[in-house]
């Protein structure tokens, strides 16, 4: 394993000489009386770690300190100074530079500041790479799709990335609402892209968790309360996505929209006004009109989250994308679950572009993720396609042939299409007729009448 590089600067041979002896034999030592042979060497060369003096002729530290600090994979630079420049080390720290030592050296502090310093630069090095890892997968080019529906969101990413202003995106479950709200939050022109991006399902949270989930709340706050930060403070200089925000309980509405007003809250149980810069990014599959009308949300809220509405598609809106999402779901999907690549023939694409898809982008990817995960097969054909995929695409000429054939009537053909278009509707809605009805898009007293005459219980 190659020994790390430690670069040391300073005009004075006996200083130079003195590190030399002191780091031989731990790193690979770099030995520079100028800042400009210093600049030049590491043009052509990697460097991990520099001992920099403040005073030296012509170009002095604190300039070489400015270069260095505006290189990509900047090292750390340590300071050395004389006693009476310890303003000026101050200073350097204030510029950028790690840390400071003084002249005449103690051998065992520096040798602590070298080790802390490379300790620092390892650390800063994994961030970058976890944060690189992290945009890749939630970032921009993550989202998938061609089609007309989808370049306009991808335009209003864009208008919309480096804003302040608080989002409502629009789309049923399934159809990617999050990952949109990651897409902006780590766009490149975002100021917020390095902060933290927190999310919180207001779905699944009892009514009497919401405000402490959202403020926090202070020790003693109620029986057995430990202090506890809440997400708006955690995700402070960053962004707070709050998925479903429908189901907000209408007392913490209040308590939400003065903090989207004035950018502050008070924890559960506490006195102190605490201000954060946090943006908010709202979605919701609900119709928020509707349930302001009602009473169920609040007005002035909805206004104050729906300042820019994003629409997202439901997939049936855009199955020209469904290729490319199958291309790189199988991709992905192939990578996490260790299985050999597979290809669906163009049978068994056309099947999933006709599909309905009412769990959206989410089912496509669990089908995919079955198919891969079960099948033997290389390639994908219709007949390995999941039953709730094929029994949705009867052909046409399956019905029309049976009845030019005189094997079916019409009535026979409209009875048995609807029999098994409401049996599914009823298998994925578990039984329930009221959401089985939302599926068919019709209400649950039609849908009974048509039960009752089918015989389907």
């Amino acid at each position: 394993m190659a020994r790390p590089v430690l670069m040391v600067v300073d005009d004075q041979q006996s200083v130079l000489d003195t590190c030399r002896d002191i780091f031989k034999d731990t790193y690979e030592v770099v030995l520079k009386r100028s800042a400009t042979e210093a600049l030049a060497y590491m043009n052509e060369n990697l460097v991990d770690l520099i001992f920099l003096d403040i005073v030296m002729p012509e170009v002095d530290g604190m300039e070489m300190l400015g270069q260095v600090r505006m290189m990509d994979d900047a090292p750390p630079v340590v300071m050395v100074t004389a006693t009476r420049t310890i303003k000026s080390a101050v200073a350097a720290m204030k510029l950028g530079a790690f840390d400071y030592i003084t002249k005449p050296f103690d051998i065992d502090e520096l040798r602590l500041v070298a080790e802390k310093a490379l300790e620092n630069r390892t650390l800063v090095k994994e961030v970058r790479s976890l944060r690189s890892q992290i945009e890749k997968r939630y970032g921009f080019e993550n989202l998938v799709g061609e089609s007309g529906p989808m370049q306009e969101i991808y335009r209003q990413i864009e208008q919309i990335a480096d804003k302040r202003t608080s989002l409502l995106l629009l789309g049923e479950s399934g159809t990617g609402k999050e990952l949109v709200a990651r897409a902006i939050h780590y766009h490149q022109d975002s100021s917020r892209r390095d902060g933290p991006f927190l999310a919180l399902d207001c779905n699944t949270l009892p009514e009497s968790l919401f405000e402490s989930e959202l403020f926090g709340h202070e020790k003693g706050a109620f029986t057995g309360a430990t202090k506890k930060i809440g997400r708006c403070e955690l995700a402070d200089k960053g962004t707070l996505f709050l998925d479903e925000i429908g189901e907000i309980p209408p007392a913490v509405q209040v308590k939400l929209l003065r903090f989207l007003q004035e950018h502050e809250f008070t924890r559960v149980g506490g006195t102190q006004n605490i201000r954060v810069d946090v943006r908010i990014i709202a979605a919701t599959n609900r119709d928020l009109e509707k349930a302001v009308k009602e009473g169920k949300f609040r007005e002035d809220l909805y206004y104050r989250i729906n300042v820019v509405p994003v629409r997202i598609p439901p997939l049936r809106e855009r199955a020209e994308d469904i290729p490319l999402l199958i291309d790189h779901f199988v991709k992905r999907l192939s990578v996490e679950l260790s299985t050999s690549p597979k290809t669906l023939n163009p049978a068994a694409v056309d099947l999933l572009m006709t599909h309905s898809w009412p769990g959206n982008v989410r089912e496509l990817q669990n089908v995919l993720e079955r198919l891969l995960v079960l099948s033997n097969k290389d390639v994908i054909e219709p007949d390995d396609l999941p039953e709730t995929v094929r029994l949705s695409h009867h052909d046409v000429d399956q019905y029309s042939g049976k009845i030019f054939a005189g094997e079916l009537s019409l009535e026979q053909a409209e009875r048995q299409f609807l029999t098994e278009i409401i049996s599914e509707a009823l298998r994925r809605a578990n039984g329930v007729q009221t959401r089985a009805a939302s599926i068919l898009k019709t209400s649950r007293r039609t849908l009974k009448y048509q039960m009752d005459k089918l015989g389907l219980s």
